[in-house]
């Protein structure tokens, strides 16, 4: 197995990254075979997309200045998910 197909299947911050990077865009299409070999077998970033997705389909249409945290729930926020993150 080469390095970069090893880097993709176990890490679930770079799939996270490919799910939201292909939510505001486009992937390449070695991205999308990528983060399709990781979701085969990680159910943990298949829950990821399907709530990512969901959260984006609530929002759409809301202006952005009417969605507004403040900086402590934020940083909070930011740290538990990394914090889960890292239990990978």
């Amino acid at each position: 197995m080469t390095g970069a197909l090893k880097k993709i299947i176990y890490n679930c911050k770079q799939a996270t990254f490919l799910i939201e990077k292909r939510t505001l865009g486009k992937i390449t299409a070695a991205e999308s075979l990528q983060l399709q070999l990781h979701l085969t077998g990680c159910s943990i970033c298949r829950t990821y997309q399907k709530q990512s997705t969901l959260i984006s389909r609530l929002f759409t249409g809301f202006q952005s200045n009417e969605l507004r945290l403040d900086a402590e729930f934020k940083l909070q926020l930011q740290q538990r998910i990394e914090k889960e993150m890292n239990k990978n």
